[in-house]
């Protein structure tokens, strides 16, 4: 141990060394499967900023007609509907594929509509009736007409499938109205990321580079020369990652309407939709097997895919990896910072708070670059080995000193306030020094239990206490959760108080005993469920809450003392905690803790109160919630109506309060306070109070 501390500093970087190495290793050299793990958490990364980042935006004039289910099966036709229209004769002769005639008409239909260009992601491979008709439209419309071909890695026989020579003679390939339809994907799990924009023979036989080598262009390559973004084609013969578009940026439309009349007048406008569009043909039912998995979506279509790759093209939506070097240094960088923080800042929680920042900085900074530069800067390997470094150094650490103080605090926990044990251990000095008596502003809170007097009577003690303990536990660990102190147990009532061990501010300690409370009466909704589905009896609670100041200090005899605080703001909290009854309400605020916490809470005005033993009203409230949390929107715009009619009320305007307090009670007809103030109002309407009566109400009793 005194070796250890002696060699700190060698020990903690050792430590960093050797997470960053691992993480390097697996990165750099994903052999094994656990050592994989941070390239294949970049690539989930990289796949989220794909979805939730900057999307290229699809250009307007592009159009999927597709083969879906509805266009291979057809809707039910009329006789004088085929008759009528050769497309429908010929689509209804049989089964799908159809005669190749069908294609001419429907390239003479949407030219004649003005379209740009036309596309097919279809291989029109061997002979086939109807080829002189598309042969021939495709020969008139040869520079707005590109037909697909494909790459068959798995047949060796026949590696290259083109359009048949009838449609376009050979070599089809150097033909400018042909283009290969492969994607290549991802050999890990099958993945379209990126996107072969031309390819050469001897690529695709995984030979190197010669000078006679042919280059063929894909689909979506051949369609953007005819269109004029000719220049926008990435010149090498390399896989791009693009930017997707949103996964239904090109909806397919059912091909067969094309050819319907009356869909063709409703839907496309006797074709002046396809003015100056550019229009792909291909398959959009599942049942064609034409999908491909994306990061945007396991179900993007091949049709879709082209003409993603084309919009990327014109926009330069382009993604680039990190450079190798920059990776290495990155990742280095990532291990010395940690090992910085944690061999010189010393402190566990700057620590920890530090790592989130810069995760959170450099998250965000990943997010900016993809969204800015298209860079995917690497991530999950750098932040594992930030992480996992100053993770494992800040154990080492501060693991033997952790715990000695986890001994002592248990011990001490038993019988202390946790915050009250913190201070004791880590600021000794401060602490016994507050114990001579000081003057502090603080937060002080009441709860008691509502029926547990009627509970006792009639309850079996084990089970009573059993149910008291429940209580206790969970309500107490709600305050410690919020950083109050717990001042003492009286019977069931609990009294807690913030600020009188370390303040964080009076707001800030108003706000947390104020979350506190809420997270009280949630608790004691889930215990009183638990405890009625057991058939035992459920319990109310009374929550006061006031704010001031406070003498904190040991009291108590020689032979036992007590830190606690005493004042007339623990009195007025304590009778706070008892006019929750009165005006049935669970949780009642003072009006100097209500307005250090107005901004983040949803207050509402209960009464204004003289309570025993003070000499001056104060106006209380409750809460109806966190501004943070889900609160009934409805029930807040009515609260505008109670909270006008309270007001009407103060300024002895009774018939105004009473339609005000009618009005709110028109939706919640139960509310306790609402109807109180109504029936005080049809009271003062007709017996007004004298001058003198400034709508306080005096407490004579506890």
């Amino acid at each position: 141990m005194h070796w250890l501390g002696r060699r700190r500093l060698l020990v903690l970087a050792l430590i960093c060394f050797f997470w960053t190495g691992l993480i390097f290793v697996g990165h750099f050299f994903s052999a094994a499967p656990f050592l994989s793990a941070p390239w294949r958490g970049e690539q989930s990364f990289e796949d989220l900023l794909r979805r939730e980042g900057r999307k290229t935006i699809p250009p307007s004039d592009f159009v999927f007609l597709g083969l879906d289910q509805s266009t291979l099966q057809l809707p039910p036709l009329t006789a004088e509907e085929i008759a009528s229209n050769r497309a429908f004769q010929l689509m209804t002769e049989r089964p799908f594929p159809w005669s190749r005639e069908v294609w001419a008409l429907l390239l003479d239909r949407l030219f004649a509509a003005g379209a740009r260009l036309v596309m097919f992601d279809m291989i029109f491979s061997p002979p086939y009736d109807g080829d002189p008709e598309f042969h021939a439209a495709v020969d008139r419309y040869r520079d707005k007409v590109v037909l697909g071909a494909n790459f068959d890695m798995q047949n060796a026989d026949k590696p290259l499938i083109t359009p048949n020579n009838t449609l376009i003679p050979p070599p089809q390939l150097q033909d400018d109205r042909v283009g290969f339809v492969n994607f290549w994907a991802d050999p890990i799990d099958d993945k379209i990321r990126a996107l072969a924009y031309r390819v050469t023979d001897r690529q695709l036989a995984g030979l190197p580079p010669h000078p006679s080598e042919e280059i063929y262009e894909s689909l979506s390559a051949r369609g953007l020369t005819k269109i004029g973004h000719g220049n926008d084609i990435p010149r090498d013969f390399r896989g791009h990652m693009i930017r997707f578009t949103d996964s239904d940026a090109f909806p397919p439309r059912p091909l067969y309407e094309v050819f319907d009349p009356e869909l063709w007048h409703a839907n496309y406008a006797d074709g002046a939709f396809f003015k100056d569009k550019v229009v792909i043909v291909g398959a959009s039912a599942q049942v064609s097997h034409d999908f491909f998995d994306t990061p945007m979506s396991p179900m993007t279509s091949g049709p879709g895919l082209h003409l993603q790759a084309m919009a990327a093209a014109i926009g330069h939506e382009f993604l680039q990896p990190t450079p190798l070097k920059v990776e290495l240094a990155l990742v280095g960088t990532a291990g010395l910072i940690a090992w910085s923080l944690v061999a010189f800042l010393r402190r566990p929680l700057l620590c920890v708070g530090a790592l989130v920042v810069i995760t959170a900085t450099y998250l965000g900074t990943a997010r900016l670059f993809y969204d800015k530069t298209g860079l995917l800067l690497l991530t999950v390997p750098v932040l594992s080995a930030l992480v996992l470094s100053g993770s494992f150094s800040l154990g080492f650490e501060y693991a033997l000193e952790r715990l000695e103080k986890l001994r002592t605090r248990r011990t001490l926990e038993r019988y202390v306030s946790k915050n009250l044990v913190r201070e004791i251990l880590e600021n000794p000095d401060s602490y016994y020094s507050t114990l001579r008596g000081v003057r502090v502003p603080v937060t002080i809170l009441f709860s008691d239990l509502i029926g547990f007097t009627t509970l006792a009577e009639k309850a079996d003690p084990e089970a009573l206490v059993a149910q008291l303990n429940e209580y206790l536990t969970r309500m107490t660990s709600v305050i410690f959760g919020g950083g109050g102190t717990l001042d003492k147990f009286i019977g069931d009532a609990i009294m807690a108080v913030w600020g009188n061990v370390r303040s964080l501010g009076m707001a800030q300690d108003a706000k947390n005993c104020a979350r506190a409370a809420l997270g009280m009466r949630r608790e004691l909704r889930q215990l009183n469920q638990k405890w009625r589905d057991e058939g035992r009896m459920g319990l109310g609670m009374g929550i006061g809450i006031n704010q001031g100041e406070v003498i904190v200090g040991n009291i108590g005899s020689q032979e036992r003392m007590d830190p606690t605080v005493i004042g007339d703001s623990v009195n007025l909290a304590s009778r706070l905690e008892g006019l929750t009854r009165i005006y049935g309400v669970d949780i009642l605020v003072g009006a100097t803790a209500a307005e250090l916490v107005r901004e983040e809470f949803h207050l509402r005005s209960v009464a204004r109160v003289q309570v025993k033993g003070k000499t001056k009203p104060v106006d209380v409230f409750t809460f109806v919630g966190a501004r943070d949390e889900e609160v009934d929107p409805e029930f807040l715009k009515w609260l505008e109506t109670y909270e006008e009619g309270l007001e009407k009320f103060r300024a002895r305007d009774f018939t105004e309060a009473k339609i005000l307090f009618s009005r709110f009670l028109e939706f919640y007809p139960d509310d306790l306070l609402a109807k109180m103030y109504l029936n005080r109002s049809l009271d003062y309407e007709q017996a007004p109070p004298d001058e003198a009566w400034k709508a306080v109400e005096v407490f004579e009793k506890k």
